[in-house]
């Protein structure tokens, strides 16, 4: 199995990608290519938190599955700094 190490020395399988986002009213929620859910508090990214939930929807996922961008947001964010609990 092939890892990514962080700079935090945790080390991720890079199976670690996004296939699919959704929003609550709290969480943004991220399903893995390999099954899992990774949930982090939007309050985290406060861009996000502050948007208008039509401009939260209005993403692409890039870097081949390992990251998010918001074109009228103008934000990025990765599954890297998901695993690592990385805030804005």
């Amino acid at each position: 199995m092939n890892t990514l190490k962080l700079k935090n020395g945790v080390t991720v399988p890079t199976e670690a990608r996004i296939s699919t986002v959704r929003f609550d009213e709290d969480y943004l929620h991220c399903e893995l290519a390999d099954g899992r859910i990774i949930s982090v508090p939007m309050i985290w990214y406060p861009r996000l938190w502050n948007a208008e939930p039509e401009y939260r929807n209005i993403y692409e996922i890039t870097g081949n599955g390992y990251g998010i961008h918001w074109p009228e947001l103008d934000e990025d964010l990765s599954v890297k700094g998901f695993l690592a609990g990385v805030r804005d």
